[in-house]
């Protein structure tokens, strides 16, 4: 007698239906619906009619299913056909992506590049960087790359920690009062002065001598939190004891001032149009004035310096050496 086989619920003798699912069978369905008839697709595709049609029965008889309706002389999908057609143009899609994307890493660029930035960091100028990078081989001489790039907004240690926990590989707007951690590179991006500002509406704005940190601990402050998560977060020009206000960027913290919920620093790049438009006011405080030296930095390749790392992070870094782009990024920002 011959040997029990164990049942797992699929006949041995039965071919495995995935196996059907061939790019070539994947093609073929994609042909026969663009072309609209086993003719048109055969002729397309340098075949015979009846090769066509003997893949195509062949194809049914695999995945025990009936693709095509015979009663009609045009290629007329059932359900079931119309089902493998979508399915067939996602997968041929998804293979093609995939063929692609291992052609750009053999080249150089990564697949995916993550670019955090301190929310003071000018959006319009980075939108601007992001334009020119996925426009790359749309004139002559550029690489092709299909680097997918994203942005991802952080505050004060937030931009530090997306950095060294590896969610990003550029970090644009890092403090840099302490030393970088080993393995990383910091360049000086540029020195942001922050206005101590409040509404005209505010009880400071009409005070004409210098405000003491006594005035201060009388108003309530409006802060921008830290999005660090593991890191330290930083409280900046905050007095023990004051009354706070948290927002999550600091668009909200300069709104929050305007509608009198509070007072705070922000980067007079950022309030330089509300000061224009008597919006917002400056007040002058006995304290010194409060300038943030900011920079940009990325992990470090063990060997073989910038030439070691991904084409992507490369032109980044490469757009970072302007001085004009440097400015930009922190100057550029609208009302």
């Amino acid at each position: 007698m011959p040997a029990a086989t164990a049942d797992h619920g699929i006949c041995p003798t039965m071919p495995d239906r995935a196996y059907a699912l061939t790019p070539d069978a994947l093609r073929l369905m994609d042909t026969i619906a663009r072309t609209g008839s086993f003719a048109a697709a055969a002729r397309e595709l340098g075949r015979v009619p009846s090769a066509l049609t003997y893949s195509v029965r062949q194809l049914e008889e695999s995945l025990d299913v009936l693709l095509f309706d015979r009663s009609s002389r045009q290629a007329r999908f059932t359900p079931a056909g119309e089902a493998l057609l979508q399915e067939a143009r996602r997968l041929l899609a998804d293979m093609g992506a995939v063929a692609q994307r291992v052609q750009r890493v053999a080249s150089g660029w990564e697949p995916r590049l993550c670019v955090a930035h301190d929310d003071i960091v000018s959006s319009a100028t980075l939108m601007e960087l992001a334009d020119v990078f996925y426009t790359q081989g749309m004139r002559p001489g550029d690489a092709v790359h299909g680097t997918q790039l994203r942005l991802r907004t952080e505050v004060l240690a937030g931009t530090w920690e997306a950095l060294l926990s590896g969610a990003a590989d550029l970090a644009i707007g890092v403090g840099t009062a302490l030393p970088p951690p080993a393995g990383v590179v910091c360049e000086p991006l540029g020195t942001v002065e922050f206005y101590f500002v409040v509404s005209p509406c505010h009880a400071l704005a009409t005070q004409g001598e210098a405000v003491s940190d006594a005035d201060l601990l009388r108003h309530r402050a409006v802060a921008v939190a830290d999005s660090a998560q593991r890191l330290d977060r930083v409280t900046v020009n905050l007095l023990p004891g004051q009354d706070v206000f948290t927002v999550s960027s600091m668009a909200e913290k300069i709104d929050a001032i305007a509608r009198n919920l509070g007072c705070g620093y922000v980067p007079e790049p950022m309030v330089r149009a509300h000061l224009a438009q008597g919006t917002l006011r400056r007040c002058h405080l006995q304290r010194p004035p409060y300038l943030a030296k900011l920079g940009y930095a990325w992990r470090a390749p063990s060997s073989g310096g910038r030439a070691a790392m991904g084409l992507g992070l490369q032109w980044w870094l490469k757009q970072l050496d302007s001085a004009a782009t440097r400015t930009a990024l922190i100057e550029r920002h609208g009302a």
